[in-house]
């Protein structure tokens, strides 16, 4: 049983390692190209090129701005979610400690008691 469980979990290691690499490899990609973009030579081009280049940029200005906005709400989501595992553990904690003193008695009623 342990094996089959260090197996997956490996695999989802493996699948999460993969999903980042990929994120990564379109990361670079995609920035490369904004930088390109913004290393345009904006003298020796024609007016129309200009226009076509500032509304390049100002489409991947909002894009990132949207993609800001989305990292951001997931960063908030996260922490509610860590949050509320807080919580939760803080309010099993006093079963636990029940838990552990029934646990405890049962044991010294076992050890000690003889009828």
């Amino acid at each position: 049983m342990t094996q089959i469980i260090n197996q997956i979990i490996q695999f989802l290691q493996q699948g999460v390692a993969a999903i980042f690499r990929f994120l990564q490899l379109v990361w670079t990609w995609s920035f490369g190209e904004i930088i390109a973009v913004f290393q345009s030579n904006w003298q020796a081009l024609p007016v129309w090129k200009i226009v076509l280049l500032v509304v390049a940029l100002a489409a991947v200005a909002y894009l990132l701005y949207k993609a800001a906005v989305q990292l951001w709400e997931a960063a908030v989501a996260v922490f509610k979610a860590f949050v509320a595992l807080l919580s939760a553990f803080v309010m099993v904690l006093p079963y636990i400690v029940v838990a552990g003193l029934v646990a405890f008695a049962g044991g010294w009623v076992i050890r000690t008691v003889n009828f």
